[in-house]
């Protein structure tokens, strides 16, 4: 995943390198105020233009109401075949413990990285086994609020090497999003910025 993104970023600089490229063939004279606005951001810090204000709410919005509040889950009391039919059936990849008494309150996540490692590899039964024998539990999960910026959240998942995040608020949890949610917000504003930029090379601004 490390790899990935390192990757990712080197792509941005070539996107980058080919928009000055145009703008010196264009108006050379604009070539030094594009290039400023460029390297005025440190790379190592991955905070470019046009990706600050996007948000980790952004990506719930983005993906509708299902996403907002209604997140599927499982209990710890399940078998760990139920909770893995159920990522199989929803195309997701980690499922939401709940406690199973009343309140259900949030136990930890099962991902299929769970399933991978504590049943598969240890040979275990997955019909005789309960999520909460498996699960990441709470007080270990990695978490993102609602404000978190995007590019944060995709360095924390690249860091922690996890594929799936918990969006917490004051009030609970309201979500979870996956390095494919992130990355697929990254790519969708760095398309827009290049779109930006054109415009502003052909005088749309």
């Amino acid at each position: 995943m490390q790899g990935g993104f390192q990757s990712f970023l080197s792509h941005g600089n070539v996107i980058r390198n080919a928009v000055l490229q145009r703008v010196r063939m264009v108006n050379p004279l604009l070539q030094p105020i594009v290039s400023s606005r460029f390297e005025s951001v440190t790379p190592a810090r991955i905070e470019e233009h046009g990706f600050e204000s996007t948000t980790i709410s952004d990506i719930l919005n983005d993906k509708g109401k299902g996403a907002d509040g209604s997140w599927l889950w499982c209990t710890t009391d399940d078998t760990v075949y139920d909770a893995v039919k159920s990522m199989t059936q929803n195309n997701v990849g980690a499922l939401v413990v709940v406690k199973s008494d009343a309140n259900k309150a949030i136990a930890g996540i099962i991902t299929e990285r769970d399933y991978l490692r504590k049943i598969i590899v240890q040979g275990r039964s997955s019909k005789s086994t309960k999520v909460g024998d498996i699960m990441t539990e709470e007080n270990k999960l990695i978490t993102v609020t609602p404000d978190t910026k995007v590019l944060q959240a995709m360095q924390l998942m690249t860091d922690k090497r996890i594929r799936h995040i918990p969006v917490i608020d004051e009030k609970g949890m309201v979500g979870m999003v996956s390095i494919g949610d992130v990355v697929r917000a990254v790519v969708r504003e760095h398309r827009q910025e290049v779109e930006r930029l054109n415009a502003f090379i052909q005088g749309g601004y």
